[in-house]
């Protein structure tokens, strides 16, 4: 079956939802508003050291999210990567499909629509693109779109700049913890953590307080680092409400995942997000999520875990939990 893209539906006129993209009552944005008057932290990577540790290891347990400024990406290049993917999806439809991935048959990698089963078959107001972007043995520049020509370029150089602001956030997050700098690197995989690249795009939706750009969920990444368009759509769950994430120009919009989650035993929470959509404008985000290879072991580091703190979680590869992550199955 050959599957509607979404960004085709949406230019199509309609003037109501088809059936599968209306979310259950209770999801839906008109019965779940988000709350007024509550802002996200917002972080400058500028500041002295030892305050960050502080800010941001009490943001990653209070909230598993935050918007971090002065991270040292130069704007143009950031604007650069969003014309680049603003322009593969404007590519005529034949040309997106010859990049078409198969989720169902392990091929992650392509321009997609649905990515994880929904257990009521609810369909995501969202299509994509999502590839490797590192560490190079797993990168497969084949499936990486070959138009705008741009593309190559702009992707390696911001992958480059976004491996060096990890890197720092890592540090900063295990000094948190009371530990070294280099340990939660070194649990993620070292040199080998993968850098994945997904650039959503939510197309003008018809009844947008019926449906979802995504569904709730939390990463299953040890850090996710987004950056979006102008267009707002973002919430965070905190404390039993939803918050709406306000448009920062520039930030990096960085969650918590769950590795990090299970490797500080619960320190950092893994925020649970979801993304709402707009009835006249196109939202995109490009979110690059920072992974363990397959065959990481990942589970409480042992120097957080004593008889006063039991491990909260069990130990298993990354590749055991993206599995059951992905079919639903119980951790």
């Amino acid at each position: 079956m050959e599957l509607e893209r979404v960004q085709a539906l949406a230019f199509e006129g309609l003037h109501q939802l088809p059936p599968q993209f209306i979310r259950p009552a209770h999801e839906r944005p008109e019965n779940s508003k988000a709350l007024q008057g509550v802002t996200v932290p917002v972080i400058s990577l500028s500041q002295a050291h030892d305050l960050l540790v502080d800010q941001i290891s009490k943001a990653c347990n209070e909230w598993g999210f935050f918007l971090l400024t002065d991270h040292g990406i130069e704007p143009s290049l950031i604007e650069r990567l969003q014309t680049a993917g603003q322009e593969f999806f404007k590519l005529p439809q034949k040309e997106k499909e010859s990049y078409a991935n198969d989720p169902a048959n392990g091929k992650f990698e392509g321009y997609g629509t649905k990515m994880t089963k929904n257990n009521d078959d609810k369909v995501e107001w969202v299509d994509y693109f999502f590839h490797m972007m590192s560490p190079p043995p797993k990168v497969n520049l084949d499936v990486w779109p070959k138009h705008p020509s741009s593309y190559r370029e702009v992707t390696e150089e911001y992958n480059k700049e976004l491996l060096a602001v990890t890197n720092k956030l890592l540090e900063l997050l295990s000094e948190g913890l009371g530990l070294e700098g280099k340990v939660l690197k070194s649990h993620l995989g070292g040199e080998e953590i993968e850098m994945e690249m997904k650039i959503n795009m939510y197309p003008p939706c018809p009844q947008p307080e019926l449906a979802l750009g995504v569904e709730p969920h939390t990463d299953m990444s040890g850090l996710t680092l987004l950056v979006p368009n102008d267009v707002p759509g973002l919430q965070v769950w905190k404390d039993g409400n939803w918050v709406a994430v306000d448009y920062l120009p520039n930030a990096l919009f960085v969650h918590v995942g769950d590795q990090i989650e299970v490797l500080s035993n619960g320190k950092y929470k893994s925020v649970l997000h979801r993304s709402l959509v707009n009835k006249d404008r196109t939202r995109m985000s490009w979110a690059v999520f920072c992974a363990p290879p397959h065959e990481a072991m990942i589970g409480p580091l042992p120097e957080l875990v004593n008889d006063q703190n039991p491990a909260r979680f069990s130990t298993k590869t990354y590749a055991e939990y993206r599995h059951r992550k992905f079919n639903k199955l119980p951790q």
